[in-house]
């Protein structure tokens, strides 16, 4: 979700101090992503063992890909350019596209913990599925897991503080993530500044990803929506689509190093000891780059995003609950159209934030002009944060098309370089597109004044929104 969880709650001191500390930022941009030509022939490689040697690297990304449509080895090399991460190889990754499977899958993972349980999240909702998670981590708290769980202070604003308190009676570590009132706040603390991560890491062996919160709200199906669509709009009411993995394997290890990294950056206490980096098999064949951005970074998931769609041959297949595009990002779209590329977008025709949605609005002329497909989800409110390009290169994870994501919060994504894997995330977007409706330039052409306007208005503050 983005800043505009802020508007849930009616603190109008809190509004105050974020309009001052959004008046008195500096402005920060985007860097020109050109990683060059590759300097290298393959890509580094890690594996559970260390990194492999270059004719190690080279034979098993030729197997893995052999089957690949792109030059994902090329690819795959500028990427590390761009972003100083290499491939973890070894893993199974398994792709979550609905939400009740997804809230099973990771409340189990935590009832058979032995060891411990790294959760972080934006939102931590008190209700139905905020309450078992919490229920759940209290009971492997006291059976002598360590439990240890990281919430973003805005992301949970309109969650009791005694639901937290109930947390840390029973001995579980809980930190708020740059909390509203700088004088509860540890390390750099800056309000704009929002952990917008999603992560649960078990036993140090398997880890959860993507964009799903701890909410109620993600609870409702979405593989089986068309099901519901008749019920839905009778009701007026629709649901959440979003997406997470499932990963094990030698990736787990960076994983879990991202969330204590962040734990120790806001100074959240020296942590009980516990096994949190076990040793690690080959869980899977699944080549993964994980991608921690922060807004004192280098930008990495902005530039893995830009390099993939500007290195595409094939197809471009993003589906972005949020999408307020910088120059470069349209720029590289439209480039790939116009070499041929099919390039589709499934953006938002339900959301929850209509100033987010009509500043992406006022990039579909030059879209659509240059011969990008836009089509808008129908049937649910659309959370996913996703792309698919050549069907071989795949990202999941937290952050959003938008300045944002990519300037002002803490955001985890993985990207995974897989044919197979490729496929299930096709399959995926092709679900989405069932139920989405196709933008035409002639329908834009002739949309209201008075949108046109908001489209207007709502780029002005494209910067924070």
């Amino acid at each position: 979700m983005t800043i505009a969880r802020f508007a849930h709650a009616a603190l109008p001191r809190f509004l105050l101090a974020l309009g001052l500390g959004l008046a008195l930022a500096s402005c920060k941009s985007l860097p020109n992503v050109d990683p060059g030509p590759p300097v290298k022939s393959t890509p580094t490689v890690s594996t559970a063992k260390g990194e492999l040697a270059p004719r190690q690297a080279s034979a098993l990304v030729n197997k893995r890909w052999a089957n690949a449509s792109a030059d994902l080895k090329s690819l795959a090399v500028m990427e590390e350019q761009a972003t100083g991460e290499p491939l973890i190889a070894g893993n199974k990754v398994v792709l979550l596209f609905d939400g009740p499977a997804t809230m099973r899958a990771m409340i189990n993972a935590a009832k058979a913990a032995t060891s411990s349980i790294n959760l972080e999240t934006y939102i931590f909702d008190q209700d139905p599925i905020g309450l078992e998670f919490a229920d759940v981590l209290i009971d492997k708290q006291k059976q002598g897991v360590q439990v240890n769980v990281m919430y973003d202070a805005v992301g949970a604003l309109a969650t009791p503080a005694a639901f937290f308190d109930r947390m840390r009676a029973a001995g579980i570590h809980v930190l708020a993530f740059n909390p509203v009132n700088p004088a509860k706040a540890r390390g750099n603390w800056d309000l704009n500044n929002r952990n917008h991560r999603k992560l649960m890491v078990v036993d140090g062996r398997i880890a959860f990803t993507g964009g799903i919160n701890i909410s109620n709200t993600y609870a409702n199906s979405s593989l089986f929506r068309r099901r519901q669509k008749a019920a839905a709009v009778e009701e007026k009411k629709v649901g959440w689509r979003d997406t997470h993995v499932q990963i094990e394997g030698p990736a787990v290890a960076q994983l879990q190093y991202s969330f204590l990294d962040l734990w120790v950056k806001q100074e959240g206490g020296e942590l009980p000891k516990a096994q949190y980096f076990p040793a690690l098999a080959p869980a899977g064949d699944k080549m993964i780059r994980v991608l921690a951005a922060s807004p004192d970074g280098d930008s990495d998931i902005y530039k893995a995003m830009v390099t993939a769609i500007s290195e595409s041959r094939k197809s471009v297949h993003i589906t972005s609950a949020y999408f307020v595009p910088d120059q470069q990002i349209v720029d590289a779209l439209v480039a790939a159209a116009r070499r041929g590329v099919d390039v589709r977008l499934v953006l938002p025709g339900v959301s929850d934030h209509g100033l987010i949605r009509f500043a992406g609005q006022a990039f579909y002329d030059q879209l659509l002009k240059g011969g990008v497909h836009v089509f808008e989800l129908q049937v649910a409110v659309l959370h996913a944060k996703t792309a698919v390009i050549d069907s071989a290169w795949s990202t999941i994870g937290s952050a959003n098309i938008d300045r944002r994501s990519f300037l002002h919060n803490y955001e985890l994504n993985v990207v995974v370089l897989d044919p197979q894997f490729g496929a299930a995330m096709e399959s995926a977007f092709n679900e989405d597109l069932r139920d989405s409706k196709e933008v035409t330039l002639d329908r834009w052409q002739h949309r209201p004044l008075s949108d046109r306007v908001k489209e207007w208005m709502s780029r002005l503050g494209e910067y924070w929104i």
